[in-house]
């Protein structure tokens, strides 16, 4: 009659049932919802999966705001919520990020998206101007291709006599002020 783990002599089924599912998107879905909706879970045992995938149902799935450490390297390399191995040590060592049992994973652990989703969460946790300065960098990086291919062009030919004078900045529009 006990509802307790392991006694199977209850008969009856349940007393109360809802007629609709839980929705954890009902009102509109937060961020933090729609990261979780949208996040796969890999490197997991199905226990494991399973667990992260009902706490993801009903709301109870909470993401970590800074990496914790693993407790197989010592660093502090887990950025995913309930994990205790890092995805690196998990794929090594073949063991469940959760559990850290060596059980079948379901879902195998995928070192390419790895580095697209560590530098997803950088730039969720960077600010705009920082965001937006990284980006800017990156595009300094790749500006100035065609450039470069120009000043080889013309080193290459022979030079003219009047190209050889050192060009000098028109310094007519400065003004001086004294100290």
């Amino acid at each position: 009659m006990s509802s307790q783990k392991g006694n199977a002599s209850r008969s009856r089924g349940q007393k109360h049932q809802n007629t609709t599912a839980y929705k954890n998107d009902k009102y509109g879905a937060s961020v933090q919802v729609k990261i979780a909706n949208s996040k796969v879970h890999d490197g997991l045992c199905q226990r494991c999966k399973e667990v992260i995938e009902w706490k993801v149902k009903y709301n109870k799935y909470k993401s970590l705001s800074q990496p914790r450490t693993c407790v197989k390297c010592s660093q502090k390399t887990v950025k995913d919520a309930y994990h205790v191995i890092c995805k690196i040590c998990a794929l090594k060592l073949e063991l469940c990020a959760k559990c850290g049992k060596k059980e079948d994973i379901v879902i195998p652990v995928n070192t390419q998206k790895q580095g697209d989703e560590d530098e997803e969460y950088t730039n969720q946790k960077m600010t705009g101007r920082s965001r937006r300065k990284d980006f800017n960098e990156l595009d300094d990086d790749f500006g100035d291709l065609g450039s470069d291919d120009d000043d080889f062009a013309s080193d290459s030919g022979p030079e003219k006599a009047g190209s050889s004078k050192a060009l000098v900045p028109n310094v007519a529009h400065v003004s001086f002020k004294d100290c």
